[in-house]
């Protein structure tokens, strides 16, 4: 039942029934409106400020699993690089050069991983930057891991040739020398007989009388057969292959011919005195990828062990060269 109020009229001496203007009451309910509305506005303000919504909550919560996740899966990622180096240290440095073959430049693979990105920049990533880099990280991994399976396949096909690699590396002496007395100057620095200065000597004089056959040392196709001006007179270059090229100069003539596939033991030419010589003698060197090496190591095929240790004294005698 509502309650009626009442007020003392001291007008009237009476007590009379309050009644309140309809004004007043559409007043007092649009104030209580209004500080409802300014106190849920104030304590929604509170509440998402320092609390955070359940769904803001929940998408903490993803975020925190993603973040974890993406750490196992960053130091997987340390352990699959870790093993690919490790192949590819292993390939270089031990399978490659069995079989003489050069290393794979690091240009040709893909290049190292970039150093991994630190926890607090992480945080400030958002998901598709996160994305992003775990999908570059990978990509660059597979690279790498798709350039050493095709090293391996080249690496099976040395491995099906290693009778062919065997029979192109240069493998006896050029010229006949049963009594290891030929050798009249090694590699390495030695006097000039023209100049009469030292000089770097880059093959093996093997001093023979003049029409002494030449041999080619391993299996291969003439490069050069002919004089080129070059100071070797009457040369022949041989490309073997796998890197090795062998040259043979001041001949009296030349077999050989641009062009011809020739076999280890194959006659090229016969030694003469032509270029810049002082006597008749073969000038002998093996190149590797470019580089002038001692030819002294490759003869393997003719000698036995004193041998060949009384042949490497005579080449590391200090004498003056042949040419």
């Amino acid at each position: 039942m509502k309650k009626i109020k009442y007020y003392y009229n001291t007008n009237t001496l009476r007590y009379e029934k309050l009644e309140t203007p309809l004004r007043i009451k559409i007043l007092r309910i649009f104030g209580f409106i209004a500080a409802a509305f300014v106190t849920a506005t104030f304590i929604s303000f509170i509440a998402f400020k320092f609390v955070g919504s359940p769904n803001e909550k929940l998408l903490g919560f993803e975020n925190e699993m993603l973040k974890d996740r993406y750490h196992d899966l960053n130091d997987k990622i340390k352990e699959m690089e870790k093993q690919v180096s490790e192949l590819e240290k292993r390939d270089n440095t031990v399978y490659r050069a069995i079989f003489e073959a050069n290393p794979i430049p690091d240009s040709a693979r893909a290049k190292e991983l970039e150093a991994q990105i630190e926890i607090a920049t992480i945080e400030k990533m958002k998901d598709k930057e996160l994305l992003t880099s775990i999908v570059t990280t990978l990509n660059k991994l597979s690279s790498r891991i798709k350039v050493q399976k095709d090293s391996y396949k080249e690496i099976d096909n040395l491995i099906n040739n290693k009778e062919q690699l065997l029979s192109h590396t240069p493998a006896i002496q050029p010229v006949s020398n049963k009594d290891l007395s030929r050798i009249a100057s090694g590699f390495g620095h030695r006097i000039d007989p023209v100049y009469k200065t030292v000089k770097m000597h880059a093959g093996l004089d093997f001093a023979a009388p003049q029409g002494t056959p030449i041999y080619a040392t391993a299996d291969g196709a003439i490069k050069l057969a002919g004089n080129s001006g070059n100071g070797y007179g009457n040369h022949v270059i041989v490309n073997h292959g796998y890197g090795y090229e062998t040259l043979y100069g001041h001949m009296v003539r030349v077999k050989a011919r641009s062009g011809q596939s020739i076999k280890r033991g194959e006659i090229i030419g016969w030694v003469g005195s032509t270029g810049k010589s002082t006597g008749p003698h073969c000038h002998y060197e093996v190149h590797k990828n470019g580089q002038r090496i001692d030819p002294v190591y490759f003869f393997y095929n003719d000698l036995t062990p004193d041998q060949f240790d009384r042949l490497l004294k005579q080449a590391a005698s200090s004498n003056q060269s042949l040419d």
